[in-house]
């Protein structure tokens, strides 16, 4: 039985088509940690699952993360066999490190991400590095991951399948329209939010023909300062599917999100990508542009203005087709 783990709503975007592949195949069970306790409403209703509690019983919530999930997870481990977990959050660290202690094979979805920056983003380098050395089957979404996880000599099984985010996603003719998408949320950013708003604003004042579109995130550290966003039209945090359409229709692209850098290149939408390093460089300078600090932001934007994505150019993170491949790949081992 595959004990399928998640704690994040990102994490359970890349888990579902694993899920909707697998169903009636390979048996399963699902695992939500809590660690963003509002995705279980989403949840609950239409996949059954184990759910867990966090407990802040510490001053530090990524202790309280890792504690709570390991002083919960029964030693049998809800009778898997193997462990899957997505990406790089304190969820997977802690349920691929229970598995680890009971010897159950860890199967490590999205796997082979790195900055080899451990602040760079912070704690999910680590998280990531530390997933990849406990793991037994690495899924990487290009071969570029599969090439560190070689680098590093890791052990186990290592297949490129490409990133299950883009499995989903519509399909059709893509729209384009005077819309900017902008996202930002992401904690390496926290402490410069106020710059980025300010030239986010400056762009949204000083080109009105464009319209900047921003749903924010609920994080506090993010929205205390959404008055300085005068120019640009905040929303509440969209629906997946809102967002997908928002993002399908829009001109540019403004982030510091990794799931949207691979969206994004999947509709060839010129991306500007806020942070001092990404790890999903394989898209750098044909799909996304590094923007490093806010203050070259305008710089940036009115490069991208002269930008038309070659529509020739094949996405860097996969065809759509993962979850096929991974449920070829369970079916092997499990």
């Amino acid at each position: 039985m595959l004990l399928i783990a998640f704690g994040t709503r990102p994490e359970w975007i890349k888990i579902r088509p694993v899920v909707e592949a697998i169903r009636g195949t390979i048996p399963y069970k699902l695992l939500f940690t809590g660690q963003h306790s509002s995705l279980v409403e989403i949840t609950a209703r239409e996949f059954p699952h184990i759910k867990l509690e966090i407990e802040d019983s510490c001053d530090v919530r990524l202790d309280s993360i890792v504690s709570s999930i390991l002083n919960q997870i029964p030693a049998d481990m809800y009778g898997a066999t193997h462990v899957m977990v997505q990406g790089d959050t304190t969820t997977v660290f802690a349920v691929a490190l229970a598995a680890f202690h009971r010897q159950i094979p860890v199967i490590h979805l999205e796997a082979g991400l790195r900055t080899y920056n451990n602040q760079q983003p912070y704690p999910e380098e680590f998280n990531r590095q530390a997933v990849g050395s406990m793991a037994d089957i690495h899924l990487c979404a290009t071969e570029l991951s599969k090439a560190y996880l070689r680098k590093e000599s890791k052990q186990g099984r290592i297949e490129v399948v490409g990133n299950t985010v883009l499995d989903d996603l519509p399909t059709g003719p893509v729209n384009e329209t005077n819309e900017v998408l902008i996202t930002m949320h992401r904690r390496e950013n926290h402490e410069n939010i106020e710059r980025w708003f300010n030239e986010i604003n400056f762009l949204a004042k000083n080109l009105s023909e464009y319209k900047f579109i921003f749903p924010m995130h609920p994080n506090p550290n993010v929205t205390k300062h959404k008055h300085i966003l005068t120019d640009v039209e905040v929303r509440l945090p969209m629906k997946r599917e809102d967002l997908l359409h928002t993002l399908r229709r829009c001109k540019y692209v403004i982030t510091d999100s990794g799931g949207i850098q691979e969206e994004a290149a999947f509709y060839k939408k010129p991306c500007i990508v806020c942070r001092t390093v990404t790890e999903r460089p394989e898209g750098l300078n044909h799909f996304s542009w590094l923007c490093k600090a806010p203050e070259d932001l305008a710089n940036h934007f009115y490069k991208i203005q002269n930008i038309k994505i070659d529509p020739s150019l094949k996405c860097p993170y996969g065809d759509g087709e993962a979850s096929k491949k991974i449920l070829q790949i369970l079916r092997e081992v499990i």
